[in-house]
């Protein structure tokens, strides 16, 4: 398996900082937190790295030339922000499974990825989600997956209204894909908010491809702005 990890953002929520030093390298100890989620990967059992930056973090470039995570860490750019979709198809076009790993997502606990690996093994392989359980008012902050009694992800809805949503299982930063995801996204259309949306392909894939959803036990960390990242190193540092 190769791991993909998008991180081409503007980092807007933490504005200031973000204008010189990217969300992705802010410190978790000793360590940046995209070295913390790359780290992730590799404990799962990924043999690469990809990391889709913009022209703008070439630091994250300059520091992965500098620090040695266990395998190769290779770079490709996002030049415009079209969506997850599209950061994930700016990668390339693999012919392995590949993860997912959201750069402002850190999870703390349990390696997620781990879990996922073995709910794909149950299933032959199959694609896996990374779940949590959201309160239905804040169902419209994510992904919401309907899953069927064995655990098959049967739909996808992408920022549902809270009355739409399908149940309260949200896509919470971490998937396990098989290469087919990456001829849907090739000729994917623009979706909510006008972007690339991952969610949109996925769901064109699933009567062909089977896609299974994981609960994860660890606990998901949004360092995207400053209220999360300090509950984030409250968490990592906290736990152990």
């Amino acid at each position: 398996m190769i791991a993909i990890i998008p991180a081409a953002g503007k980092g807007t929520r933490f504005a200031p900082v973000t204008k010189v030093v990217p969300k992705e390298m802010l410190p978790f100890g000793a360590k940046p937190a995209i070295q913390v989620i790359a780290e992730e990967a590799v404990a799962a059992g990924a043999r690469e790295i990809a990391i889709v930056i913009s022209p703008e973090k070439e630091l994250v470039r300059r520091y992965f030339e500098q620090v040695d995570v266990g395998v190769p860490v290779r770079f490709a750019y996002q030049l415009e922000q079209k969506g997850l979709g599209h950061a994930v198809a700016c990668a390339g076009r693999p012919e392995e499974p590949a993860f997912v790993l959201l750069g402002d997502a850190v999870v703390t606990g349990p390696n997620p990825c781990v879990e996922m690996a073995a709910v794909s093994r149950a299933h032959g392989g199959a694609g896996v989600i990374g779940l949590k359980r959201v309160p239905r008012e804040r169902v419209s902050r994510y992904g919401v997956a309907a899953l069927d009694a064995d655990g098959r992800v049967v739909d996808l809805v992408e920022k549902p209204s809270p009355e739409d949503a399908p149940g309260d299982a949200a896509i919470s930063g971490r998937y396990l894909l098989g290469p087919s995801v990456f001829g849907y996204l090739a000729d994917q259309a623009p979706g909510k908010g006008g972007e690339i949306q991952l969610t949109d392909a996925i769901r064109r894939m699933l009567g062909e491809h089977p896609v299974y959803g994981c609960v994860y036990s660890g606990a998901r960390q949004d360092i995207g702005d400053p209220e999360g990242y300090f509950k984030a190193l409250e968490a990592y540092h906290g736990r152990g």
